[in-house]
């Protein structure tokens, strides 16, 4: 990773993610849509942790066709429509990122695109 982080002591206290990400100048740049926990074939789990792990894993086969890891990440957005799923969303995102620590928000909507979609993973991606 070439990305500097700024840490301003806020994240520190709400989860393992950093508060700003700086990346050098002449990186490409990923960006994705919304992803959610749906498989290649369109059918989607009835649970958020299956969700959760589908979306994710769909998310590492983007970075991989981008040539990029989970230590690229700069900033991931997850959207949830439950915020009891919180926990195990949480549980899962941690077995994905490791010790990665991009900039990260976590919200909670009324509804996503299809009501049986639980999560949807927005990330941005950069690599020198």
């Amino acid at each position: 990773m070439s990305h500097k982080i700024h840490d301003i002591g806020v994240a520190r206290h709400i989860g393992p993610y950093s508060d700003a990400i700086e990346v050098e100048p002449g990186a490409r740049w990923l960006f994705t849509a919304g992803t959610p926990g749906m498989s290649a074939n369109g059918e989607v789990p009835p649970d958020i942790e299956s969700q959760s792990r589908l979306a994710w894993q769909n998310v590492m086969k983007i970075l991989e066709s981008a040539g990029m890891t989970v230590g690229d990440l700069v900033k991931v957005t997850t959207s949830l429509t439950k915020a009891g799923d919180r926990p195990a969303y949480v549980k899962v995102r941690s077995e994905f990122l490791g010790a990665a620590r991009p900039a990260f928000m976590l919200q909670i909507v009324d509804e996503l695109i299809r009501p049986d979609i639980l999560v949807e993973i927005e990330i941005i991606a950069a690599r020198t």
